[in-house]
This record gives C-alpha cells, sequence and structure tokens, in this order.
C-alpha cells in the first residue's frame, strides 16, 4: 500500500502484518533532487519489490538506509543491490554494538545474519545523497545499532518509536537502559514528524516520546511490586503484570522484562541468582 507523506516522501507498506509488525513493515522512498534515498527495503516479497521499483520513477539510488539489522526491514537488501547497485548504509552487522554482558544470552530473533552493510555509519554524520542532507542518530535500545534519520523536519524512527506500539526491547539485542537514554536523547528536538518502521506517521512526536518514557517508568515500577513478596523470573513477571495482551505475545513481553531486570541488576536494585537466563530468577536487593 502506497501513502504519500510528502510531495518527495512516499511510504509504501510491505504486505507482512502480523502481532509483532503491526499492519506490515514501512519502507520510504525519498525522491531527492538528483535520484532516490530507500529506508528500510522490508521483506522480499514479489509484490513490495515491484511497488518499491516502480515509485522510484526512474531515478537511480543514491543510497539504501537501514535502521536497524532486523528480516523484516533488510531482507529485500541483496535483491535490491543486485538490481540498482545502490550501496547499503547502516551501523553495521546485526550483533555490532551488543553489550558483552548480553552476548551470550540466548535471543536475537529476527537478525538478519548476512547484514554487513557497504558503508557503516555513526552518530552525528550529516549525509548528502542525491542532493538531500540527511543527518544519523544512533538510537540503541531496541537494538544496539538502531539508527534514526532525519531529512528537514522529519525523522525515520524506525522501530525506536511507534504510535501503534511500544518497541520490543529484547536482550541480547534489546537493552533497556539504552532505550530509555535514547527516548531522552530525541526529546527537545525540532521535530514535526516521526515516521516509523510500522504504523501511521506520529504528528506529535514529543508526546509521544514522553508517553514511552513514562510507560517503561510504570512498567519498572510494576516490576518492583511483583518482586516485593518473593523471587521471580521474567515470564512469572510478564504473567502477573501484561494482564492485556494476547497471551501469544506474553513471550515477548517476558523478554521485555527480562530486559528491565537487567537493568535493574546494572543499578544495583535486583539481584539474580546465577547467570542471565530466560529463566533466571531475581530478587530485591
Amino acid at each position: 500500500m502506497r501513502t504519500d507523506i510528502a510531495p518527495d516522501i512516499i511510504c509504501l507498506q510491505a504486505d507482512n502484518a502480523s502481532a509483532m509488525t503491526g499492519t506490515g513493515t514501512n519502507s520510504y522512498v525519498l525522491q531527492a533532487p538528483e535520484g532516490a534515498v530507500v529506508i528500510d527495503p522490508g521483506p522480499d516479497l514479489t509484490q513490495h519489490r515491484a511497488a518499491i521499483m516502480a515509485n522510484l520513477a526512474g531515478r537511480p539510488i543514491a543510497a539504501i538506509l537501514i535502521t536497524h539489522a532486523h528480516l523484516d526491514h533488510t531482507e529485500m537488501v541483496p535483491w535490491l543491490t543486485m538490481m540498482t547497485g545502490a550501496p547499503v548504509m547502516s551501523y553495521g552487522p546485526a550483533a555490532r554494538g551488543r553489550r558483552l554482558l548480553l552476548n551470550d544470552l540466548a535471543g536475537g530473533e529476527g537478525d538478519d545474519p548476512h547484514h554487513d552493510p557497504d558503508v557503516v555509519l555513526c552518530d552525528g554524520e550529516r549525509l548528502v545523497l542525491a542532493g538531500a542532507s540527511i543527518s544519523v542518530h544512533h538510537t540503541p535500545g531496541h537494538m544496539a545499532g538502531h539508527l534514526c534519520f532525519g531529512y528537514h523536519d522529519v525523522l525515520f524512527s524506525g522501530d525506536h518509536v511507534m504510535g501503534w506500539s511500544t518497541s520490543l526491547v529484547s536482550p541480547p539485542d534489546g537493552d533497556m537502559a539504552a532505550y530509555r537514554r535514547s527516548l531522552h536523547k530525541l526529546l527537545g528536538g525540532s521535530w514535526r514528524m516521526f515516521l516509523a518502521g510500522h504504523g501511521a506517521p506520529i504528528l506529535n512526536p514529543e508526546a509521544r516520546i514522553q508517553s514511552l518514557i513514562n510507560h517503561r517508568a510504570a512498567r519498572e515500577a510494576m516490576i518492583l511490586a511483583a518482586l516485593q513478596s518473593k523471587s521471580s523470573d521474567a515470564l512469572q513477571i510478564a504473567h502477573q503484570i501484561y494482564t492485556d495482551i494476547n497471551p501469544a505475545l506474553l513471550p515477548a513481553a517476558a523478554r521485555n522484562v527480562l530486559a528491565h531486570l537487567i537493568d535493574l541488576s546494572d543499578r544495583n536494585i535486583v539481584l539474580s541468582h546465577g547467570p542471565l537466563a530466560a529463566d533466571t530468577q531475581f530478587h530485591l536487593i
């Protein structure tokens, strides 16, 4: 599905709707003065391939920008680079930037193990691509290498800030402390609109960021309350505090809880019983 966000920004929604992707992954075509920039090509689906090629409108692709190396955002990259020769730019392979503490923790579902960009981007860079000026913002949390891209007063926010849902913060990719810092990093900007990796445009970016900050603070308080009476693991706590979600999403909720517990452990508020794992028991200090 195509949505014209602005005269030079097209959103193409892939047909990969699910509980984790909402209505589908959003790929963006920026029609720059001297060509085009594609942000997150998305899943490698025949219809989505055709949509991206059709909406380039004959423009050469100056670059393929990747917010993060999850397959629902990167699966089409090999095909698109083969067809166009465009360079791929991102923070790096899926595991780049992960904390050493989390490396041995099972997880990493949905990572693209083959993602290897032509150009590695860093926080604060300013790119000039096909005549368009694009700023690079490193926003780890949902994934260690997550990037947002600024274009005028629009921020392509990937899976860091979405309107339809909170972000999954699932260790070892997800880091709750980093996620919360990254939310604060975007506060006070001059952004008019966020264009997320899933869902509709966010027209009140400051309010949405603050609501996400408040949500995480509330979840932390609920986790601490759950630990008042006894030790628990992430899944046990998720069953206790996520009372309003589809039961099929409880494993993902438990990963969010585990991310909170690791953050609380780092801050010496809780203590784990043994090495970090999905079923590690935690108790208050």
